[in-house]
């Protein structure tokens, strides 16, 4: 009896463990490590994926689909046109895994709340298609208990602020499917574009942000650039910093904005990309542009807005050339001791103590300031020349030639499209 006991026990276990019930072994590693996933959607997926990765306790976000019927988990399939009305269609979502003891089911659903919108219904600024759906998809009995009584805390506070009712979804997770790899850090392997910032500017802990009170009476005098930048981490906002804003030293102030502190301003660019760029005279847009700018794109909106249609936009862009002895000549060519400077970038470019008169209605100098300048080969027109650029902005400057006095270079440089800074 006793060996036929053993016998039928050995069997059992052998029986669960083939039948595919090791599983408790696992959900008893992650209970004991305090993992545990949660599925959202809340508009495209990129931007979303990136922000929970930088949430501290987040393990790991992915980017993929969830809580469709009868279309492929694909993002060919739930992009097609047929599908961007079918209520059965996968939501874009992101599964936030998670240390429960690092970071709780709670704050994770007030950041999905508080950063975009949603009141909007199968929707997200620009993207519009159920597969945008404000979407909370639990794992655990808990996390639907938190995300229902978040939606009914938030919900008068966007009301004071006159949105509408939340249009998020909440429900258990069926099955959530892992989404094309060209997906996964996404903004990471695209630094060219922008983050989406769809957010309402309502919080939990406030109604309306300190933010918003922000005093702008500077921006209705003159000429300004404003940045709108994300309250969170943006990888396009952190790359224009880098590659234009840091190296800036122009004319026309720079001014960083939330896209919720801009009251007053007059503004027909849509705020809700960041980085989006601005240029503003008196208060009101002249014109702006969504997204990542490198130095090349940001130059030449700046030329645009700065010079207009004049002989200096003409020179920068389009390797013009000065009229001889003109204007700007004339009162550059016998300024005090300083440096002459790019219009735009207002990078240092040219030294008085290297200038001289060479007659013939240019000005001249014997050398540019180190690491000022680009050369580049000019063989238009049937000439052999050497070309002169602002190595900031990349503008036209003039050419070099090999006539200068003792041996010297000769710099021959367009007044128009420089600045002159004393020497203090």
């Amino acid at each position: 009896m006793y060996l036929l006991g053993y016998v039928l026990l050995s069997l059992c276990i052998t029986a669960y463990t083939n039948s595919g019930h090791a599983a408790p072994s696992s959900e008893k590693k992650r209970a004991t490590e305090h993992i545990e996933k949660i599925v959202l959607g809340s508009g495209c997926f990129w931007g979303a994926e990136k922000r929970y990765q930088q949430i501290d306790g987040v393990i790991n976000a992915v980017s993929g689909y969830a809580d469709g019927q009868g279309v492929s988990p694909t993002y060919r399939a739930i992009t097609k046109r047929s599908n961007k009305h079918n209520p059965n269609n996968h939501a874009e979502v992101v599964e936030v895994t998670y240390n429960s003891n690092r970071v709780s089911a709670k704050t994770l659903l007030m950041h999905f709340f508080e950063h975009h919108d949603p009141t909007q219904l199968n929707r997200q600024g620009n993207d519009i298609g159920t597969q945008y759906r404000s979407i909370i998809l639990t794992t655990t009995e808990q996390q639907l208990k938190t995300a229902e009584e978040l939606k009914t805390q938030f919900q008068p506070l966007l009301t004071q602020q006159g949105f509408g009712e939340i249009a998020t979804i909440i429900k258990p997770l069926d099955t959530f499917y892992k989404a094309e790899s060209y997906h996964q850090d996404y903004l990471a392997k695209n630094p060219n574009g922008y983050c989406p910032d769809l957010r309402t500017g309502v919080t939990f802990t406030q109604a309306k942000t300190v933010a918003d009170k922000t005093d702008n009476t500077l921006l209705f005098q003159g000429k300004h650039i404003v940045v709108i930048e994300s309250q969170g981490y943006c990888p396009y906002c952190e790359k224009f910093k880098k590659d234009v804003l840091n190296d800036y030293q122009g004319s026309i102030p720079v001014t960083t904005r939330l896209a919720s502190q801009l009251d007053g301003l007059t503004i027909s660019t849509p705020t809700w990309a960041t980085p989006t760029i601005l240029f503003i005279e008196d208060g009101k847009e002249v014109f702006g542009r969504q997204g990542y700018l490198n130095p090349e794109e940001f130059y030449l909106m700046l030329g645009q807005f700065k010079l207009g249609k004049s002989e200096a936009f003409n020179v920068a862009f389009d390797e013009g050339t000065d009229g001889r002895f003109c204007k700007e000549y004339e009162i550059f060519k016998n300024t005090p001791d300083g440096v002459f400077i790019d219009k735009l970038s207002g990078a240092p470019l040219f030294d008085t103590r290297h200038r001289f008169n060479s007659g013939t209605g240019w000005l001249s100098f014997t050398r540019a300031l180190p690491d000022s300048v680009i050369e580049k080969a000019d063989n238009r027109y049937g000439m052999r020349r050497t070309e002169i650029r602002s190595k900031s902005s990349g503008i036209h400057l003039g050419h070099v030639f090999d006539d200068g006095p003792n041996g010297q270079r000769r710099f021959c440089i367009n007044a128009t499209v420089l600045e002159f800074r004393p020497r203090t």
